[in-house]
């Protein structure tokens, strides 16, 4: 907090304060740079404001002092620490959100194996070959950023700047069990988290979201899609349709995608935003699609097709690219029969008007049309008068439609427990989300109905209905007051104030109260937030990306054995 007050005041005095050249989705903080003391009269604020909390907290510390204020009883600490000192098994969380599973870590490692690595889409690469192709590649990127230095902005060049000093860590390839699936397969993932590919794929999504405007079928949210329903007018013999791709990243070959945005430049040319930089644009985004090199264990790995995973741009690629397809080709070929379309990356909804005659040779060719990109495969459903897309379950009767909240049959709603240390705002804020959600997606009957659910799912997982009254009347209330279409941030002149969460410690009144009564009238923000951080979770602790490190379990040995060497 005391680094952005002394920030503030700095900017102010060498009127950078209004520096519109300032990109937040591309900001990194310089560390080595410290702002100069503010004025004496804020830093002796300042100065009795920590004081003051240091004295709180230690207070607190000593009224607690003989407490046990753990949440786990003592068997479920020994359980835990048991669990994650196990090397024999692996704790993932699963696909869908359907908790946690636990697997022995040879079939873990097997599975990985089989399925994806030791497939035609992976290639194992030495530690050398790894490091040196890294190596490589970050003098290849930074010359084509100083090469192509005029194109960017001076955040652009800052970002850049910054980003290449930090210390970077190579990818980490893990797999999350579908157990929904029979039977069961590992969904593939890799955490690229301070990765290099990552910062230059950052890039790539801040520009690409100056382009997503330009695809017809783009949508933010299930919100954008019952807006735009609400003002369509419906013939009478018009009909629903949806489709899901079949692994829509991996099926996306690079070289297709790669020619596609070449493509996607040519004939947006007197659209795509000024001075947008194309050139380097399209270099780095090919560097980035052939060169993702990740680890799994003590091995190191290239992926050959498909969208490079973990990649920050990848929902955005996988949007434009099948999305200019959808431009140039699909809806304008069928634009008699297609009176709304929209895509939220592999989810299609749509309305369908048959023609007066060839009305199943017309719907046939819309099928092979739109499987007709590349290598990407969709599950198309036949029309009818009800479909789901995204959250939504979309029902057409007397050519007006009707939606209501979906929510899959396999979901096991695991709402926060009122015995997990999360602060009190967390079940507030869950609370006043679904009921937005649900009063914006449903007709009032529903409403009630789904309501009810959520109410007793909440008390499933422990929590005391008369405690949860005053939270929903509290968000009704905010329901009634505000513009739920249209909800922005009011405070933009902000000051953040970061704090650790302890129920037992200082909570956020303690601390906006002192604010109130030290700091608020001496400094120009027009709101004071405090940012609560959350200790390290069962998750955090129990499931992580990295195979754990163990002398019975080696990758390498294993590879060697499945390929008979």
């Amino acid at each position: 907090m005391a680094r952005s007050i002394r920030t503030t005041y700095f900017l102010k005095q060498h009127n950078l304060d209004n520096n519109n050249d300032y990109e937040k989705q591309i900001y990194i903080k310089n560390t080595n740079w410290h702002p100069p003391p503010a004025p004496l009269h804020i830093e002796n604020k300042i100065s009795s404001f920590e004081k003051l909390l240091r004295r709180k907290h230690t207070t607190l510390e000593n009224i607690n002092k003989k407490r046990n204020l753990l949440n786990l009883t003592p068997l479920q600490k020994s359980a835990l620490q048991q669990l994650k000192n196990n090397d024999n098994i692996i704790i993932k969380h699963t696909d869908k959100n359907l908790g946690p599973a636990v697997m022995d870590a040879n079939d873990y490692v097997q599975q990985i194996l089989q399925e994806h690595l030791l497939t035609k889409d992976y290639q194992q690469l030495s530690r050398n070959d790894a490091l040196n192709r890294l190596e490589n590649l970050k003098k290849t990127l930074k010359d084509t950023i100083n090469i192509h230095s005029n194109s960017l902005s001076d955040s652009e060049k800052t970002y850049f700047n910054r980003s290449l000093k930090m210390k970077l860590r190579l990818p980490i390839f893990y797999g999350i069990p579908k157990v929904h699936k029979t039977p069961m397969s590992l969904r593939p993932v890799v955490s690229s988290s301070s990765g290099l590919l990552t910062i230059f794929s950052t890039w790539l999504n801040f520009r690409m979201k100056e382009l997503l405007p330009l695809i017809k079928s783009y949508t933010k949210n299930s919100f954008d899609v019952i807006k735009e329903l609400q003002q369509l007018t419906i013939p009478k013999n018009a009909l629903l349709f949806s489709a899901d791709a079949k692994s829509m990243y991996t099926n996306i070959d690079s070289a297709t995608g790669l020619l596609t945005f070449q493509n996607f430049f040519e004939v947006n040319v007197h659209h795509i935003p000024p001075h947008f930089p194309v050139a380097l644009f399209l270099k780095i985004l090919e560097i980035i699609m052939n060169n993702n090199i990740f680890t799994f264990s003590n091995t190191y790995w290239l992926q050959l097709s498909g969208t490079a995973m973990g990649t920050p741009a990848a929902c955005a690629y996988a949007t434009i690219t099948y999305g200019h397809f959808e431009n140039t080709q699909l809806l304008t070929e069928f634009h008699p029969q297609i009176i709304f379309y929209k895509r939220y990356i592999d989810d299609i909804f749509g309305l369908w008007v048959p023609p007066p005659t060839q009305q199943i040779t017309t719907w046939k060719r819309f099928k092979n049309k739109l499987n007709s990109w590349g290598n990407l495969e969709w599950i198309i459903e036949e029309p009818s008068t009800k479909t789901t897309f995204l959250d939504l379950q979309i029902e057409l009767k007397d050519n007006k439609i009707y939606t209501s909240t979906f929510q899959k049959d396999l979901n096991l709603y695991l709402y926060i427990p009122p015995c997990s240390a999360h602060p009190p705002s967390c079940l507030k804020g869950l609370i006043s989300g679904e009921l937005r959600h649900y009063w914006l997606q449903n007709s009032q009957e529903n409403f009630i109905n789904i309501l009810s659910k959520f109410i007793l799912r909440l008390a499933d997982r422990g929590h005391n209905i008369a405690d949860l009254i005053p939270l929903f009347e509290q968000a009704a209330i905010r329901l009634n007051t505000a513009d739920t279409h249209n909800i922005t941030d009011r405070h933009r002149n902000t000051l953040f104030l970061h704090w650790t969460y302890h129920p037992d410690g200082l909570q956020r009144k303690d601390i906006r109260d002192t604010y109130n009564a030290i700091l608020k009238e001496h400094l120009d923000y027009d709101k004071m937030t405090v940012a609560i951080a959350r200790p390290h979770n069962l998750r955090d602790l129990l499931s992580q990306a990295p195979l754990p490190d163990s002398p019975n379990l080696n990758v390498q040995t294993m590879i060697d054995k499945m390929k008979g060497l």
